[in-house]
């Protein structure tokens, strides 16, 4: 370690405050500074890291109060940050209908049977995190549907959260015919006559959901307090909360966060994305300042503004410079969907930026990405370069000429890397519809960073798992962590080194939450700090997702501890 870097902790300004309340012995560290600097120890006081070093350098601030963790060869990396996440509903999904577990049409069949069952008082069935592969096309049926729940309602969003599935009697309730036009941001699936097949796209959810009862804000907490558990057990200490507002099939998860910092639960580090009203323009700035200045305090920012301009790839909403290809294999007529007209997004991203806002994009086809970036240079240019930090989420595909415009633009490139594998709905629903050529342009993780991109990196959760680990594993290795070393690799030459899928994963989440005191070990950062298990960078690359987390400290405090930690 080249201690010129770091203060030594014999100092006197590393003394001068008394001995550390905290100090982590026989590492390695991995700091994640810009040389990937390693240290064996570190000193924290009042919340802050005091020193990082070795030994015999911190020994010295150890006092009778300190609390001294022996890491026994474990590695301290600082705390993983979820640049995409939602964590309320997340966590609210848990105690509803929950089939994110399952893969199959068998087990959600028997899965939703059983919470039926279990809960004869719920006048709606909600939930969700069913898998398109399941199914036929990706798309469920009401019959399914109402052989198992014929008597109440049922709606249940699907793994991406862009498609919901009702059965007759919530379609009834919405009522929803034949001749019930499709809305400008969505589509109601529909059988060969016509009627409406229990799938709806997009903003075609919310004629549905729209009539689910809101959750109360006992309940929204409780989903966040949840959901603050499971994210702390797996080391994230602080994320970006994608959507604080009413968006399709969401409700807002804003009161859960004011009564969680107003009770003193809240301990992650919160920046919250608010929700840019697709069916409204520029008039909305105003609010969105007022709600800015609400809403920050604490560990409560409300300092970016989410908009999604597209859709997903599976159900063909995702945004696409050229068609789809139709099960033939010939060109359709569909190219996705552009929620806000691209001059329209220009001008409105352009005085967001004035205005201090981060944006932060929902840009998941060529298209989308490209009309973001568009977006991004045209408030360049009004504007100057300023320190918003606009970064993009999901980025399935991007046209290799929008490649470098994220280094020259300073647009954060936020990837949800456990999407970056084989599996059904990405062999069965994607590639046959995006065509050779583009199906080679997905996640292109090792592109952008060569390019000089910052990369930050999310999980989208409850839409995927929000295990880090898992992701650091698929980043590297572009399998899943469940397929044999023998399974073929996505696209190779995007994989990423454990090093820089780490660093997005924490100094480059950090970046794109406006952490600067978080994201590396250094003195003077706050001590938002992880124990792992073991140190993934001595063993195979396919071992990676075996890593566990053993404890999570924020600010200094521990709010996660494994049993055998």
């Amino acid at each position: 370690m080249d201690l010129s870097t770091t203060p030594d902790a014999r100092t006197p300004d590393s003394a001068a405050g008394g001995p550390a309340d905290l100090v982590f012995l026989s590492g390695p560290v991995h700091t994640v500074d810009s040389a990937r600097t390693r240290a064996s120890a570190v000193a924290v006081r009042g919340g802050r890291i005091l020193a990082v070093g070795h030994e015999e350098e911190v020994r010295p601030l150890i006092g009778p109060a300190t609390e001294i963790v022996d890491l026994h060869g474990k590695l301290l990396i600082p705390g993983f940050q979820d640049a995409h996440v939602h964590p309320v509903g997340g966590g609210r999904e848990l105690a509803l209908c929950d089939l994110s577990a399952a893969v199959t049409a068998d087990a959600y069949r028997e899965l939703i049977s059983a919470y039926a069952a279990a809960h004869p008082e719920v006048a709606w069935i909600t939930g969700g995190g069913w898998s398109m592969e399941a199914f036929p096309g990706g798309t469920p049926t009401r019959e399914f549907l109402d052989a198992l729940v014929p008597d109440r309602p049922v709606f249940l969003v699907n793994r991406d959260h862009h498609g919901g599935w009702a059965n007759s009697c919530a379609l009834e309730r919405a009522g929803l015919t034949d001749r019930t036009p499709d809305p400008a941001d969505g589509r109601i699936e529909r059988d060969a006559d016509g009627r409406p097949t229990g799938m709806l796209q997009e903003g075609a959810m919310q004629l549905v959901a729209g009539l689910i009862p809101e959750p109360t804000v006992a309940e929204q907490t409780e989903g966040l307090l949840r959901a603050q558990r499971l994210l702390h057990a797996y080391g994230v200490t602080a994320w970006q909360d994608a959507m604080l507002g009413y968006a399709p099939g969401m409700p807002d998860a804003t009161p859960a966060y004011v009564a969680a910092r107003r009770d003193g639960k809240l301990t992650a580090r919160v920046t919250g994305a608010l929700w840019w009203d697709r069916a409204r323009g520029a008039e909305q700035i105003p609010e969105l300042i007022a709600r800015r200045a609400e809403l920050t305090a604490g560990r409560l920012r409300a300092t970016s503004v989410k908009i999604m301009q597209d859709g997903i790839a599976e159900n063909h909403t995702a945004a696409m410079l050229t068609p789809y290809l139709t099960a033939c294999g010939c060109a359709s007529d569909n190219s996705g969907i552009s929620f806000i007209d691209p001059e329209a997004l220009r001008s409105y991203v352009t005085q967001l930026d004035a205005e201090g806002f981060q944006v932060h994009f929902h840009a998941l086809g060529d298209r989308a990405v490209r009309e973001a970036l568009d977006a991004v240079e045209a408030a360049r240019r009004t504007n100057g370069l300023r320190d918003t930090r606009p970064h993009l989420a999901h980025l399935q595909v991007v046209h290799p000429e929008d490649i470098p415009r994220f280094r020259r633009l300073g647009a954060t490139a936020n990837i949800q890397a456990l999407w970056a594998a084989h599996e059904p709905q990405m062999d069965e629903l994607t590639i046959p519809f995006l065509g050779s050529e583009r199906a080679a342009w997905q996640y292109p993780f090792g592109d952008l960073l060569r390019s000089g991109a910052t990369l930050a990196a999310g999980s989208d959760w409850p839409v995927s798992s929000p295990d880090p680990i898992a992701a650091l594993h698929v980043a590297v290795n572009r399998r899943a962590p469940e397929d044999p070393p023998s399974a073929p690799v996505f696209l190779p030459e995007q994989r990423i080194d454990l090093g820089a899928a780490l660093a997005a994963y924490t100094a480059g989440s950090a970046y794109a939450n406006h952490l600067d005191e978080t994201g590396t070990i250094q003195p003077g950062k706050l001590a938002d700090l992880v124990v792992l298990d073991r140190d993934p960078f001595d063993g195979a690359d396919e071992e990676i997702a075996a890593t566990r987390v053993l404890q999570t400290f924020v600010g200094g405090e521990r709010v996660y501890a494994a049993d055998d930690a």
